[in-house]
């Protein structure tokens, strides 16, 4: 499946190339590793194969190399632009291996930004090409997906349905996720119209959408396939550049849902600026221009993967719940409200 990894901070900019390229386990270099604590030990003696779940086998054995994209909040168009009020999201997207991808590796070696978005993705079944890629703008929102919607073609044209006639159009690619970012935006702006997207709304709203848009989901799906309808992976995120709310959610009794992971501590590690290394205790960061006893501002990561090999540094993020954080910086883990008879049965993996 994809990956993707999240930066937001009040106070707290971060290089891009510090938390996207840099370390062992960066998302530039998880196309084809993947580190898993609390769900896949980690080192030679545990890896994929070893694992007795056959779903996380199947999710993590596919190779991310199908679109690489990356927005980044900035305060240039303010600055510049008539109306403009806040931070706006730049947008990079690529097909080109990310490791190997010049534009991008000197995009993030001069860039800093307080919220990032950065996403791999692995093909569900759409075409492979720049607007199917991760993250999707809708004027300063944006959103990102690891999974798939199931049974997608079955709901597609009822799912269009329940767009406003804004974010329909601002559909650019065939996606289960782009459409999952239209409905989203859709309730978050109560239909609203494309300028309702340049407004930032509270951080209650943002996460009553985003759960709303997964129950939607779901009920098509029971409405079109009934008792036949199979498991969603939905770890969605959305960011307004000051507030985020992201979700781990799969509508199964048992099963777990795609990883993913938070971290308060972790930007201080990743920030060469600090003395600490993302790869080990036992490296050396040469470039830190700080202090052992002095504080980074306050941070939040979310990511399907850790970026530092620190495990206390991170939290698994619970089984269909949302993390919310607020415009200070605040996060709180709230559980996902549905219908548990919206439950469904993976025949392949009961």
């Amino acid at each position: 499946m994809c990956r993707w990894f999240a930066y937001i901070s009040p106070e707290e900019p971060c290089l891009l190339s510090d938390v996207l390229i840099n370390p062992a386990n960066a998302i530039s270099k998880q196309c084809s590793e993947h580190y898993l604590p609390k769900l896949l030990p980690h080192g030679t003696e545990h890896d994929l194969d070893d694992s007795s779940d056959e779903l996380m086998k199947m999710r993590n054995s596919l190779l991310n190399m199908d679109g690489l994209g990356v927005a980044w909040y900035t305060k240039a168009a303010e600055n510049y632009v008539k109306g403009v009020d806040g931070q706006r999201p730049a947008l990079y997207k690529t097909q080109s291996p990310p490791i190997s991808d010049f534009n991008f590796r000197n995009l993030c070696g001069n860039t800093e930004t307080q919220c990032l978005f950065a996403h791999i993705r692995a093909t569900s079944g759409s075409v492979v090409t720049q607007v199917n890629s991760h993250p999707f703008v809708f004027g300063r929102h944006v959103f990102m997906h690891n999974g798939a919607i199931s049974d997608f073609s079955r709901i597609r044209r009822d799912m269009t349905d329940l767009l406003s006639f804004d974010a329909y159009c601002n559909i650019l690619g065939s996606t289960d996720s782009e459409h999952a970012a239209a409905l989203y935006v859709t309730n978050l702006t109560n239909h609203g119209t494309k300028d309702t997207w340049e407004k930032a709304y509270p951080l209650s709203e943002m996460t009553s959408a985003m759960n709303k848009t997964l129950v939607q989901i779901m009920e098509l799906q029971q409405k079109h396939l009934g008792d036949k309808a199979t498991p969603n992976s939905l770890n969605f995120c959305a960011t307004d550049g000051h507030k985020m709310v992201a979700c781990r959610f799969r509508n199964h009794k048992t099963q777990q849902p795609p990883s993913l992971y938070w971290s308060e501590f972790a930007g201080r590690t990743l920030n060469q600026k600090f003395p600490s290394h993302p790869d080990g205790a036992d490296k050396v960061n040469e470039a830190a221009s700080k202090g052992t006893d002095e504080k980074i501002g306050k941070h939040t990561i979310i990511a399907s993967e850790p970026t530092t090999y620190d495990e206390a540094e991170w939290h698994l993020i619970n089984a269909n719940c949302m993390l919310t954080v607020d415009e200070h910086g605040t996060e709180k883990e709230v559980p996902v409200e549905f219908d548990s008879k919206l439950n469904a049965v993976d025949p392949s993996h009961p």
